[in-house]
C-alpha cells in the first residue's frame, strides 16, 4: 500500500511548527546527525570504489517527486527481440558507503527508516550521502545493485538476476511531467512503456489475487485564514512505477527462497471469524456492495479512494484485516508461511534502500545468491536480529501523529460546529460502545466520538467538535460528541 503522503504550503506551517517539533522530540526524530557520523559519511564518500562492471551505457531515468534527492531507483525499460519486455531496474548500493559496524551503520540501526512530517524529514542516512553520491541522481556515476527482469509478452517474469554495477542515469523525472507525456504521446519510448508494463503487470497482480490501494495524497492549505484539508487522488503512472518495485521484491523473495538463506516481508489474513464478519458488517454499513463470493482482494480493487465511504472502509478493514511482519531464514529452513497476503507471492523489501534499513540487507543476499556464493558473514549475523530491529521503526507511528496534528490544525477554529460524518469503528468489543470513530464527509479528516447512546456501525451522525488543538498532550486531538 502506498504510503499516505502530506504536502503542507508554506503559510500552513508556522502555527504547526511547535507541535510537530513536539512530535519529534518525542519519537527522538531529527534531521541532524552527531558529528561522527557525518566524519564517517565524508571518509566513506572519499573511499567508495565503483564495480569494475559498466552499465554506465544504459539510459536509465528516474521518476520521483519533483523536490526528491534521495532516489533509490533508476530505470529502463525496452522490448526483446521476438516478443516480451526486458526491464533494468538499478539500486543505489547504500553498502558500498555503508560498512557494518561503522558509526554509519550503527546509527542506521537506531533510525531504522526515514521519517516523513509535514514540514520535513528525518533521513536514515546523513544527505551527504543520500542526497548525494549514493543517490542514483543524473549525470553522476555511482555503485548500483543492477536488476535485470526479462517479461513475456503477458507481463509475467522469466527471468530475474541482479549484480553490482557503475550506472549513470540521464534523467530525473517526475511523476506529473511523465504522466503529461505519457498521455500526449510524447514520451520516450523507454517512458512510454513504463504505461505498458505497468498495465500489464496490474493484470498479472489481480489474476494471482493480489491487492493495490493507492490513497490520495494528503494536501494542507491555508485559505481566508484557516486551514483546509482535501485529498489529491495518485496519478496512473505511480501505480505503474510501484508495479516495478512490486515485481522487484517478488523476484528477490524468490532469489532467496531458492538460496535458503533471506528475509521476508510476509503479511496473513487475520484468521479471527469475529474479526473477519466485522470487516464484512463495516463494508454493508458503509453501503459497500460485498457480494458473496468476491474476494477481500477483488472488493478491494474496486474501490475508489476518492470515495470518502470507501476510503473509509480501506483505511479501517485493510489494518484491522492484514498484519505483516518481517521472516528470516537460513541454510534452507524455510518457515511454513512466505506470502504476502496483500501481493499474493512471496515478497521483500529490497528497492528502498536510503530510506529502509532491512532492503541493504536484501540487496546483499541477492547478489550473493545471484553471482553463486555465500552470504556475506555481517548479513547473516544480522540476520536475525532485523526483525526486531525493523519492529522498532516509527514510520507509521509518525504517519498517524502527523496526520491527527495537521487535522486538529484544520479544525481548531471550528470547535462548536456541528458536522455530518459515519460511525466507522466502535468500541463495544473493549466494552466501551459509546465511544468510536467518526469519519467526516467535509472535511476529510476521522476523530473519536463519544454519545450517550450506544454508537451503531455505520450510522450516520451528526457530530459536535468539542475539542481540536493540536497541542492537547492527551490522545486524542481531535474529539466530537453526537448531538
Amino acid at each position: 500500500m502506498r504510503r499516505r503522503q502530506m504536502h503542507m504550503s508554506r503559510e500552513a506551517q508556522d502555527p504547526l511548527l511547535k507541535a510537530l517539533q513536539q512530535l519529534r522530540a518525542e519519537l527522538k526524530a531529527t534531521a541532524e546527525f552527531p558529528a561522527h557520523v557525518l566524519e564517517a559519511a565524508e571518509t566513506a564518500k572519499a573511499e567508495v570504489r565503483l564495480p569494475e562492471k559498466d552499465a554506465t551505457d544504459l539510459p536509465l531515468f528516474t521518476i520521483d517527486p519533483a523536490t526528491s534527492k534521495d532516489l533509490d531507483q533508476a530505470m529502463h525499460l525496452e522490448r526483446r527481440p521476438g516478443g516480451g519486455y526486458r526491464v533494468y531496474y538499478a539500486i543505489a548500493d547504500v553498502a558500498a558507503f555503508v560498512r557494518a559496524g561503522s558509526p554509519l551503520d550503527a546509527e542506521a540501526h537506531d533510525r531504522i527508516e526515514t521519517l516523513y512530517f509535514p514540514d520535513l524529514k528525518a533521513p536514515l542516512y546523513p544527505t551527504s550521502i543520500s542526497e548525494g553520491p549514493a543517490s542514483l541522481l543524473p549525470n553522476q556515476i555511482v555503485p548500483a545493485l543492477l536488476w535485470q527482469h526479462d517479461l513475456d509478452a503477458d507481463g509475467n517474469v522469466t527471468a530475474s538476476t541482479v549484480s553490482r554495477a557503475k550506472v549513470r542515469s540521464q534523467a530525473k523525472l517526475n511523476y506529473a511531467a511523465v504522466q503529461q507525456d505519457i498521455e500526449a504521446g510524447t514520451a520516450e519510448e523507454s517512458v512510454a512503456l513504463l504505461r505498458e508494463i505497468g498495465k500489464l503487470r496490474e493484470a498479472v497482480e489481480a489474476a494471482r489475487g493480489g491487492i493495490s490501494v493507492n490513497l490520495p495524497d494528503q494536501e494542507v492549505t491555508l485559505e481566508d485564514g484557516s486551514f483546509r484539508l482535501s485529498y489529491v487522488a495518485a496519478l496512473p503512472v505511480e501505480g505503474w512505477n510501484e508495479q516495478i518495485s512490486l515485481m522487484t521484491g517478488m523476484a528477490a523473495a524468490r532469489i532467496m527462497l531458492d538460496s535458503g538463506t533471506g528475509i521476508l516481508r510476509t503479511q496473513q489474513e487475520q484468521p479471527d471469524k469475529h474479526v473477519v464478519q466485522r470487516v464484512h458488517d463495516i463494508a454493508k454499513l458503509l453501503g459497500i456492495d460485498w457480494k458473496p463470493g468476491v474476494s477481500y482482494a477483488a472488493l478491494v480493487n474496486s474501490l475508489d479512494p476518492a470515495d470518502q465511504k470507501h476510503m473509509a472502509f480501506l483505511s479501517e478493514a485493510t489494518a484491522m484485516l492484514l498484519k505483516a511482519e518481517y521472516t528470516t531464514f537460513r541454510d534452507h529452513h524455510v518457515p511454513d508461511h512466505t506470502v504476502h497476503a496483500a501481493i499474493a507471492a512471496p515478497y521483500t523489501h529490497c528497492t528502498a534502500p536510503l530510506r529502509r534499513l532491512v532492503d541493504r540487507y536484501a540487496g546483499e543476499l541477492c547478489v550473493a545468491a545471484c553471482a553463486g556464493q555465500a552470504p556475506p558473514k555481517w548479513v547473516l549475523e544480522a540476520l536475525q536480529c532485523l526483525p526486531c530491529d525493523m519492529a522498532r521503526g516509527k514510520g507509521k507511528t509518525a504517519d498517524r501523529r502527523a496526520v491527527d496534528l495537521v487535522e486538529a490544525a484544520v479544525l481548531q477554529n471550528r470547535v462548536g460546529e456541528v458536522f455530518g460524518g459515519a460511525v466507522i469503528n466502535t468500541d463495544a468489543e473493549d466494552g466501551s460502545p459509546k465511544e468510536g470513530t467518526v469519519h467526516l464527509a467535509e472535511p476529510a479528516v476521522m476523530g473519536r466520538i463519544t454519545s450517550g447512546a450506544d454508537l451503531v456501525l455505520g450510522a450516520s451522525v451528526q457530530a459536535k467538535l468539542t475539542r481540536a488543538d493540536p497541542l492537547f498532550s492527551g490522545k486524542n486531538k481531535i474529539l466530537f460528541n453526537t448531538v
